[in-house]
């Protein structure tokens, strides 16, 4: 009877609102509604502080301002320089014959010295747009100040009172209609006064266009030095008519009235007397592509922008903001997360993160910083755009930290982990388009830099698809500079977008290529050490530095072990996806060859997992990066389950490691704790991620943590952090990297309530769940694309719809080392060892396309 009245229950309470099982029911899933805002009671006083808009093209941060409203703008494409030179540095392949013999020789210092040589140029910058200034006559004190980000329609308002008048302010950046909308409303008729000027800290000039109407126009530098580098008197310089100039850039304003006057001059657009006023910004750049000079080559932007906006005019504000929330929702409401309410849920924003940071309890914060994220994908990465960057695509400088560009040794890979997972496949569709440009360029650059075939990429990648070891021809250091394996990585999420999704045209004619393109280089990167293994060479770990037996601090050497654990990856997966589509054999068997010599993983000394060739010290024992652990994630040659002896290893890394670190480090650590299924470390760092910070020194050790609007802190501000502590929330819930879905592998006792609807997994399930302490009560699985589902957990479940439900081993207590064969071969030796602090229930059932298969959880009668 029990379960009876339960399965009621459930009827009544199970939603699936924007997932495919919606359709089916109008029920609400979450049973206690969370506003998501970030509100505060007063204006900003910093850019950490103001709220961010965007589209996936242009973006803006509002800072809230009584008398002067500042909006900080900024569009995707508009970047320094041109098309990369894939040649800078001629003939420098003659140097790795005798870096590796340096190498093999121990000569780790001339080795290095070698490997400088072999450096290309630095990337561009990505650049601001300018700033909209609106400069609003007001007579007394503003009184009920409230601005706010509402990311469940993805507008932010401002809202103030002077002399009994109420003051509103609107914006949302629209992806259907390419504009930035702004309405500014008074409750009192003819009570607003103000101007609207624009300016920029790159080139530019402005025009009048007609009574309601004015026009930005410029251009970006040709050069822009990365930050770090100081050693140029001219850091920032625009074209001349013989060069290929820098891009250009257009920005239209047009303001709509219904009543007051409207007039523009020179210094910006002035309004009077009006009650309502509908502001329209409109910009486009020249950008033609990656491989086009924006100036000679470039498109029309006066043209563009101009049509973006004509397009619109016919429409009134209520319609296109009508347009905008469903266009963003369709996305945004695929997901929801509840963990429970909070007292401090009525604070401001900064108040109750200090509140937070201060130890107080707040789940509805951490499922609110979790949609933040995805709010932010949604923001920063649209299908057939450009990816979200190193501060996605909000930033106010010319010369941004580390140019906002990509970094390829962790940073642009974990801007990308939460958008299969938390249901955003389409936002991860520019990354992956953009992997394409690199790998035309890489090939020229394994061509030209290693005599190699396939394609490469180094530490930074750029909107040109810049692919070369970057240094500015042997300036640079080589710990980060010559690291080739960017575009292994790379390749790892062409095959998660198919993991995920299923679609198979997309790997045969995209990813598959690209794929097996990194693979190819890999091989000619590859020799042989003296016992026949296969290693790199030169190798680094990313940014770190060890000490060999005799002292020498150096940071060039033999096969580390995220050069190894990256190659393990790339071929493991070009070979699964060879043998998906029953093509290319003899180049499958190659690989599958290749893979049986790489130079396996080591356990050091201390039992943790080696990051060096040799047992060696590092100069920094608590460096940000923990690249070694690539196996454990991103990857997955290293699971508690299957591979427990390195999993420990793994554990005992991040021991030795610590806890601190910079925002994205933190996030990365998050997301290590979750796989080896300790989900109370993983809860501390997620703490830990959102101390409250105003600081933007460059302490790494010590860094870390979130500024009032939520952006993570590196310091200074990352996005990756934010998308990086995302998905390791997601991690925290639902895992599918090894074989099955594992539903709560790492559930903390803070979250020991909660419920769960539309994560992604794996071979294109989508999981809707609640549980109570700690075990699911309530699941369903939505099958988009059929087959085999495992499911893994700790309790047990019992079927309401009766699909062919069995425990995947029999009597067997744990359950889980029955694993594929395709598994077994893969792993080794490894798989079978037990694991006796891990023991769970897993359940295998088939599949049909489109069907939801709903279970509950057996509690005790």
């Amino acid at each position: 009877m029990r379960y009876l009245i339960f399965l009621v229950f459930i009827l009544y309470t199970f939603t699936y609102c924007s997932s495919p099982v919606a359709q089916e029911s109008e029920q609400t899933f979450t049973t206690q509604a969370q506003e998501l805002k970030l509100w505060y009671d007063e204006p900003a006083q910093n850019w950490n502080e103001a709220l961010p808009v965007g589209n996936g093209r242009l973006g803006a941060m509002v800072f809230g301002g009584v008398e002067e409203e500042l909006i900080q703008l900024n569009e995707e494409t508009l970047w320094s320089g041109g098309p990369a030179k894939t040649n800078p540095n001629p003939g420098v392949a003659k140097y790795l014959s005798e870096i590796r013999e340096a190498l093999f020789n121990e000569e780790y210092q001339k080795a290095a010295e070698l490997t400088q040589k072999m450096q290309g140029l630095y990337t561009q910058s990505y650049a601001p747009l300018g700033d909209l200034l609106i400069r609003q006559e007001v007579e007394g004190q503003a009184t009920e100040y409230y601005r706010d980000l509402d990311i469940t329609n993805a507008l932010a308002t401002t809202r103030f009172s002077v002399g009994g008048t109420n003051y509103t302010r609107e914006i949302f950046v629209s992806e259907p209609d390419q504009l930035i909308v702004i309405r500014l409303k008074a409750s009192e008729p003819g009570a607003l006064n103000f101007t609207v000027a624009t300016q920029s800290p790159l080139q530019y000039e402005n025009e009048v266009l007609s009574a309601d109407e004015i026009l930005m126009k410029g251009e970006a530098p040709a050069q822009a030095d990365p930050n770090y580098v100081n050693y140029n008197e001219e850091p920032v310089i625009y074209g001349d008519d013989e060069d290929c100039r820098g891009m250009r850039f257009a920005l239209r304003v047009k303001a709509k009235h219904s009543d007051g006057e409207v007039t523009a001059d020179a210094s910006g657009l002035q309004v009077s007397d009006a009650t309502e006023v509908v502001l329209l910004l409109s910009a486009a750049t020249s950008y033609n592509g990656f491989d086009k000079c924006p100036d000679k080559e470039g498109k029309d932007e006066q043209k563009l922008a101009e049509q973006y906006l004509t397009k619109a005019l016919g429409k009134t504000y209520d319609q296109m903001q009508i347009d905008h929330v469903q266009d963003y929702q369709e996305y945004f409401n695929r997901m929801s997360l509840f963990l429970g309410t909070s007292e401090n849920a009525d604070l401001p924003t900064n108040e109750r993160l200090m509140r937070y940071s201060e130890g107080e309890q707040d789940p509805a914060l951490e499922s609110l910083y979790l949609q933040y994220g995805r709010y932010l994908l949604i923001s920063s990465s649209r299908p057939e755009g450009i990816p979200a960057n190193l501060q996605g695509i909000w930033n106010p400088h010319v010369r941004p930290p580390w140019s906002s560009n990509y970094t390829t040794n962790i940073n642009a890979e974990m801007n990308y982990w939460p958008a299969e997972m938390t249901n955003l496949s389409e936002m991860h569709e520019p990354f992956l388009n953009h992997i394409k440009n690199v790998a035309a360029t890489g090939a020229e650059t394994a061509k030209n830099f290693y005599s190699a075939d396939g394609w490469v990429a180094h530490h930074n990648v750029d909107i040109w698809a810049t692919s070369n070891p970057v240094g500015d021809l042997g300036k640079g250091d080589p710990q980060w500079a010559n690291w080739p394996l960017g575009g292994a990585w790379l390749a790892q999420h062409l095959w998660e977008h198919y993991q995920f999704t299923g679609d198979k045209e997309y790997l045969r004619n995209e990813a598959y290529p690209l794929m097996k393109g990194a693979a190819q280089f890999c091989l000619d990167w590859l020799i042989e050490n003296e016992e026949g293994q296969l290693v790199t060479a030169p190798s680094t770990s990313p940014e770190n530095v060890f000490i060999t037996e005799s002292g020498l601090e150096s940071d060039v050497s033999i096969a580390t072990t995220m050069d190894m654990s990256i190659i393990w990856d790339l071929f493991t997966n070009t070979i699964e996806a060879s043998e998906v589509m029953g093509t290319d054999a003899d180049f499958r068997q190659s690989l599958i060859e290749a893979r049986s010599k790489l130079f396996p993983l080591q356990i050091g000394k201390k039992g943790n997992l080696q990051e060096w060739y040799k047992d060696w010290e590092d100069v920094d024992p608590q460096h940000r990066h923990v690249s070694h652990l690539f196996g454990l994630h991103p990857g997955r040659q290293i699971t508690p389950l299957r591979t427990p002896t390195y999993a420990e290893a793994a554990e005992k890394t991040l021991e030795i490691r610590g806890d601190g670190g910079t925002g994205w480090s933190k996030a990365w650590k998050i997301d290590f704790w979750a796989r080896l299924h300790d989900g109370n470390h993983a809860y501390k760092l997620l703490r830990e991620l959102l101390e409250l910070t105003g600081v933007e020194g460059t302490e790494y050790a010590d860094g870390g943590g979130t500024y009032p609007n939520l952006f993570c802190a590196h310091p200074p501000f990352q996005i990756d952090g934010n998308f990086g502590g995302t998905a390791g929330i997601a991690e925290m819930l639902l895992q599918s990297h090894d074989g099955a879905l594992h539903l709560l592998p790492a559930i903390p006792d803070a979250w020991a309530d909660g419920e769960v609807k539309g994560l992604k997994a794996r071979g294109g399930f989508e999981i809707d769940m609640r549980w109570a302490d700690g075990k699911v009560q309530q699941l369903v699985v939505y099958a988009a694309l059929g087959g085999n589902c495992r499911l893994r957990l700790d309790s047990e479940l019992t079927s309401e719809n009766e699909p062919d439900l069995t425990k995947a081993e029999g009597d067997n207590p744990n359950p889980f080392y029955k694993v594929p064969k395709v598994e077994d071969r893969l792993l080794g030796d490894d798989v079978a060892q037990p694991a006796p602090k891990d023991t769970y229930v897993l359940y295998d059932f088939n599949t049909e396309a489109g069907q939801s298969y709903t279970f509950v959880g057996m509690g005790e009668e």
